[in-house]
């Protein structure tokens, strides 16, 4: 059976040139980038050149750019960090219903430690007003977090629009662009945001890395307390292996972009014909205009979103719920369950995500195998 993997929103496949760029960093520049002999030097450069060209691919300057171990914690980093070194100024602070459980659990954590949290409605597209945002701005809110693209259904929300209504109020502003890096054109001055978590393995880098842009003049309190590395803000010696590689997938996914977000459309449009040609009920979850090419989420309705993930498993297609699995079941998508009234529409759905590697063939197969299994499970 040829296994056929449409899940590249939870992970994506190390291009092959990523790994060929990090082999040295393993074998022969091994040195400690804290060092100051040769070894130290040679991975510091490393270090500092993978740093730059990311910093330079988002409009932000060198020392901006702050490497973590992932996009998890790149946001716990913003979002506790700022907190803790700001609460002086408000303890109020506000952010969106369809986040990431990275940001989500965060806010959580920090309502435990006697910060208030207002958590934004989005409408039935998954999409949140930016006026809405504006009404629940207090004297105290010290930071808004609002997610670039969802990693669910795709949304992708008014960045711009919230970072201009923040300019003239004392809120710093966070956006976890983890699904939206390498698919969308950022610059994070144009967008006007203090804060922007990345992860390296959403976009064929290594597993392990990440990055947080940290606005110049933005105060952070550390999570993590040793050494001096990246200017104090996080203690740790440096992943350069990591780095390196991850600055190769910034440059494939910067030379690719329009391709990829053009293929990924096509797959999504072929998907849904494939479902009419084959007369399979669903219903679409996300935007239709404001939306990341590469995920696509839709619900069977009747059906059970655990039984069609085994069937499309046995069948060979690795597809999502995108909701959390916990001891063996599926609970109900918050992202899903904030957007509509019906939560059937949760217990039923599925993510297909797209990227490299992927083929038309292989897209048209899946959609039919899921075809199959719909109409499996029905009778």
């Amino acid at each position: 059976m040829n296994r056929i993997y449409l899940d590249h929103a939870a992970t994506s496949p190390m291009h092959p040139d990523v790994f060929e760029s990090m082999k040295p960093y393993y074998e022969s520049v091994f040195g400690n980038p804290s060092s100051i002999h040769h070894f130290g030097r040679e991975a510091r450069r490393a270090l500092d050149e993978a740093r730059e060209y990311i910093a330079k691919s988002i409009g932000a300057s060198f020392e901006e750019v702050v490497f973590t171990s992932g996009g998890t914690e790149a946001d716990n980093m913003a979002i506790i960090g700022y907190a803790l070194a700001n609460e002086n100024k408000g303890k109020h602070m506000i952010t969106t219903k369809v986040e990431h459980h990275g940001v989500l659990h965060t806010f959580e954590f920090l309502e435990k430690q006697g910060f208030e949290v207002t958590y934004v409605d989005p409408d039935e597209s998954g999409r949140v007003s930016a006026d809405a945002i504006k009404e629940c701005l207090t004297e105290d809110t010290i930071l808004v977090s609002c997610m670039y693209g969802n990693n669910e259904v795709g949304t992708v929300q008014p960045i711009k629009e919230i970072g201009a209504i923040l300019t003239d109020h004392q809120a710093a502003f966070h956006t976890d662009a983890v699904q939206a890096f390498g698919l969308e054109t950022i610059d994070v001055k144009e967008l006007k945001v203090d804060f922007l978590a990345v992860s390296a393995h959403k976009i064929n880098g290594p597993k392990g890395i990440g990055f947080l842009y940290v606005k110049k003049g933005k105060n952070l309190t550390p999570l993590l307390h040793g050494g001096e590395q990246e200017r104090k803000r996080r203690a740790g010696t440096e992943n350069v292996a990591a780095a390196v590689g991850f600055r190769k997938a910034v440059e494939i996914a910067t030379m690719e972009q329009e391709k990829r977000k053009n293929t990924y459309d096509a797959y999504r449009k072929r998907i849904l014909e494939i479902f009419h040609e084959e007369d399979i009920q669903y219903t679409y979850n996300g935007s239709s205009s404001y939306y990341l090419p590469h995920i696509l989420n839709v619900s069977f309705p009747g059906l059970n979103v655990e039984s069609i993930l085994t069937n499309l498993d046995l069948d060979g297609v690795a597809v999502s719920s995108g909701s959390a699995c916990t001891a063996g079941s599926i609970d109900p998508s918050h992202v899903l369950t904030a957007m509509f009234d019906d939560i059937s529409r949760s217990h039923s759905a599925i993510r297909y995500s797209f990227g490299y590697g992927l083929t038309m063939d292989q897209v048209e197969e899946g959609a039919r195998r899921t075809a199959n299994v719909i109409k499996r499970l029905i009778k």
